[in-house]
């Protein structure tokens, strides 16, 4: 059984910094991509960032390129997501996943995926 683990969240003042983790249990993610995404109340979920298996390529939405980097530690089969001067617009349920085929690339298809985590919430706000 997968199961990924979020932590991290919080409440954070505009221009901060949070890092969130993704723990994954049951699934070695050295072998696979993995990625973030978030919902926002009354918005639909949006794809935020992805890495691919090796690490070797990303992907950002352009809401956030330049301030969240996607990362993964296979040691410790761990998903990280750094987020960077933080704004009001940040503010959402921010949600892991994993992809089913192994050796992928960095992929944005939210179909790609087959685990999710529970959520961690994140709020930007003075």
């Amino acid at each position: 059984q997968v199961q990924l683990v979020e932590s991290g969240g919080g409440l954070v003042q505009p221009g901060g910094s949070l890092r969130l983790s993704c723990a994954a249990s049951g699934r070695t993610i050295s072998r696979y991509a993995m990625g973030w995404s978030r919902q926002a109340p009354g918005k639909e979920r949006e794809f935020v960032a992805a890495i691919g298996w090796s690490g070797g390529t990303t992907y950002y939405a352009d809401s956030v390129k330049g301030r969240f980097t996607i990362s993964k530690d296979n040691a410790k089969n761990t998903l990280y997501l750094q987020m960077n001067s933080l704004k009001s617009e940040d503010t959402a349920v921010y949600y892991c996943a994993v992809t089913e085929a192994r050796y992928s690339s960095a992929t944005y298809d939210q179909k790609a995926y087959d685990y999710w985590g529970q959520g961690t919430q994140v709020t930007v706000s003075s």
